[in-house]
């Protein structure tokens, strides 16, 4: 009784002092909580010293949950966790993350949790605390009342715990799509309206799967329906194949692509496009325009390996293509998890995980979709096998996913189950309760399926810190990016100049060469030659070039020591005087025509030594093929200093005095030779365009 008095005195300064108004989003949201634990004969116990005011609230909700009072929490996690946990540091935060944690594992396998107002304010006070949770926590005091928020590192460490909320791959971007309306601190308003969007979702998906549309499919295959589109007049899909057009509506599911086109009264029978097998599928956008012309970029691209000719599907709308960009990233994202799925062998258990991973963020996605709060949204960031696609080090994190279902298949066939409350709750276990038939193994029972999910009481799992490694250099790939953004100029001309001036250290060292090739200093050409020569000679090639490689080494971190802390030297170009919009076409016309004539000179060369190779002229193919013979003989006879000796001096005396005169009068009898080579020759046909409609 003691205790209890105790107790209920520290709590009722810290009400009369204004320590909890920060808390307080309703006045009576908390008072109550603590009027019930004034006068509950246990307040003893369900008040932890080391843990402050908000986190002893969570912990008592916790222990209502699990059916046991706070100091048995405390006790439990002291006998569970290791010592590492138990550091004064750290130890609130830990204690605090075990008993949610445990209480989620519980909680989030109760048919309709998302719907229970009371989950959804305890997962927020759970960040709430996080931020929080020890006695000696400074109270933060800029939040009163309703401007009570959470930030990303609380988000991303509790969020998780429950699967349909949040992964730990995709936490971070979806985090700033919530907050990006409220200066990057998430409001519990937001947050309650993201969990009731993510029951609608699911709602949707169930009723549409259980629904009649596609049901010899579903029987056969038990797929679940994710999204349809085009059973509004108002805006169609329009499928295009070769040269026919046809409206119709879409079915995405775990599985495959449906299109079912519009007939008078009723749909016809559906195409499939198969996502799930290994058909070397191609999903891209694309532009489609009347008559083939490529104008509106609304569309979609898919081919693959069994289709005799590509689909383009196009979703019309006034402006923009963000109803495109939605249905792209959602079909990709079923086409990399069965992708994922393929390449590394997933079967069973962890195949059903993977696929309900995918479908979860998709509702996620679903549930972004549909709040007004939210700005634009990067589609691909918040699907996480679209992330993994693009982000750097991507193979990585999918790498660890199978490597940690690996660990816990071996940790189940070992009978060694981990503490429940060490870890969050797997992706399986929390869907349990929607009524789904999901995959071969879907009627498992639970001592089956995988037992923890992505997140440690405590600590950072191998996958956080390769998604945060990941994250990490894609940073510095956008950072890098913005600075090639920044670096383009427009014009022909002007990029022409700036090529120039970038290469213009490579120019100088190319007139050098000349200059010593052609002997305009016959004592630096002497010079030049003896010199390299002798290297040659004595076989320290390789060393002379191991030597030019160490050099330009030590110049760049010679640069980089110097210039430590300076601005970045910036390239100065001077630009050309500008261009009207007609000297910008003659250029760009005259551009085209020397690209021409290079392709044509190019395909003469070709073409002549194709006739010499296949003797369509003897008589020249004769002197081809004695040069080549001795060449041949020279490779063979020769060791391969001597012939990189005579080439180099032959290079480089060509043009000495003494040569000079012979020099230029064997290039003459070459050039009579190679022009009087005739060309072999071409034959146009025409391919015969088949216009025939379906």
């Amino acid at each position: 009784m003691a205790a209890a008095g105790k107790t209920r005195t520290m709590f009722e300064g810290l009400v009369k002092d204004g320590s909890l108004k920060w808390l307080l989003g309703k006045k009576s949201y908390f008072d109550e909580e603590f009027e019930e634990m004034e006068n509950s004969p246990s307040a003893g116990k369900n008040f932890v010293r080391e843990l402050s005011p908000v986190a002893n609230l969570v912990v008592r909700r916790c222990a209502k949950i699990l059916q046991t009072c706070s100091s048995d929490l405390q006790e439990s996690f002291n006998q569970e966790a290791s010592e590492s946990l138990k550091i004064p540091s750290r130890y609130a935060r830990n204690l605090l993350e075990y008993c949610c944690f445990k209480a989620l594992s519980l909680k989030a396998q109760m048919s309709g949790h998302l719907l229970d107002k009371t989950f959804r304010r305890l997962t927020y006070d759970m960040m709430l605390a996080w931020e929080v949770p020890s006695a000696t926590s400074l109270p933060l005091t800029n939040k009163v009342d309703e401007d009570v928020s959470v930030g990303l590192e609380a988000f991303c460490r509790i969020a998780p715990a429950v699967p349909i909320i949040a992964n730990v791959i995709v936490c971070e971007n979806l985090f700033e799509a919530l907050s990006s309306s409220t200066g990057g601190r998430l409001q519990f308003p937001i947050y309650d309206k993201y969990l009731g969007g993510i029951e609608k979702a699911i709602k949707k998906m169930k009723s549409n799967s259980e629904s009649s549309l596609l049901s010899a499919i579903r029987s056969t295959k038990g797929e679940k329906i994710l999204e349809i589109d085009g059973t509004v007049t108002t805006q169609p899909v329009l499928e295009h194949v070769g040269i026919s057009t046809w409206p119709g509506r879409l079915i995405l599911t775990d599985h495959a692509l449906y299109f079912e086109e519009l007939r008078v009264v009723s749909y016809d029978k559906p195409k499939r496009y198969d996502l799930s097998d290994d058909l070397n599928q191609i999903v891209k956008p694309e532009l489609t325009g009347p008559w083939g012309t490529r104008l509106f970029d609304k569309a979609v691209f898919y081919s693959s390996s069994s289709l005799s000719e590509p689909a383009v599907l196009e979703f019309p709308e006034l402006k923009g293509h963000a109803r495109r960009d939605y249905w792209l990233a959602i079909i990709r994202e079923i086409l990399c998890v069965h992708k994922f799925i393929t390449k590394f062998g997933i079967k069973g258990v962890a195949r059903d995980e993977a696929l309900w991973k995918a479908v979860l963020g998709i509702l996620r996605l679903q549930a972004i979709q549909d709040m007004s709060s939210v700005g634009p949204i990067l589609n691909d960031s918040l699907l996480m096998f679209n992330l993994c696609d693009q982000l750097p080090g991507g193979d990585f994190i999918l790498e660890t996913l199978v490597h940690m279902s690996y660990s816990r298949e071996s940790e189940r066939g070992n009978d060694s189950k981990p503490e429940s409350g060490m870890y969050s709750i797997s992706v399986l276990d929390t869907v349990s309760n929607l009524g789904f038939v999901f995959g071969t193994s879907s009627n498992s029972s639970n001592e089956g399926r995988i037992a923890v999910g992505e997140v440690t009481v405590g600590e950072i799992t191998l996958l956080e810190k390769v998604v945060k490694e990941s994250k990490n250099n894609y940073k510095k790939v956008v950072s890098a990016q913005a600075t090639v953004d920044g670096s383009k100029v427009d014009g022909i001309d002007t990029n022409l100049a700036v090529m120039k001036e970038l290469l213009f250290p490579l120019d100088e060292l190319r007139k050098s060469l000349q200059s010593l090739a052609y002997w305009d200093d016959p004592l630096k050409s002497s010079g030049f030659c003896l010199f390299f020569g002798y290297i040659i000679w004595r076989g320290w090639l390789g060393y002379a070039a191991a030597l030019v490689l160490v050099l330009v080494a030590s110049f760049m971190i010679i640069t980089r020591w110097f210039n430590q802390g300076r601005p970045v030297t910036e390239v100065k170009v001077v630009a050309p005087p500008p261009m009207n919009t007609m000297e910008q076409l003659l250029a760009v016309q005259t551009a085209v025509s020397q690209a021409e004539q290079l392709i044509q000179d190019g395909n003469i060369v070709l073409l002549k030594f194709r006739g010499l190779l296949l003797s369509i002229f003897p008589q020249a193919t004769e002197k081809l093929a004695f040069a080549l013979l001795s060449a041949g003989l020279m490779l063979a006879l020769l060791p391969i200093k001597y012939i990189v000796l005579l080439v180099f001096l032959e290079i480089f005396t060509m043009y000495s005095p003494p040569r000079k005169a012979n020099t230029e009068r064997w290039e003459r009898r070459f050039r009579e030779w190679w022009f009087s080579i005739p060309a072999a020759p071409v034959k146009l046909e025409r391919e015969k365009e088949d216009k025939k409609k379906k």
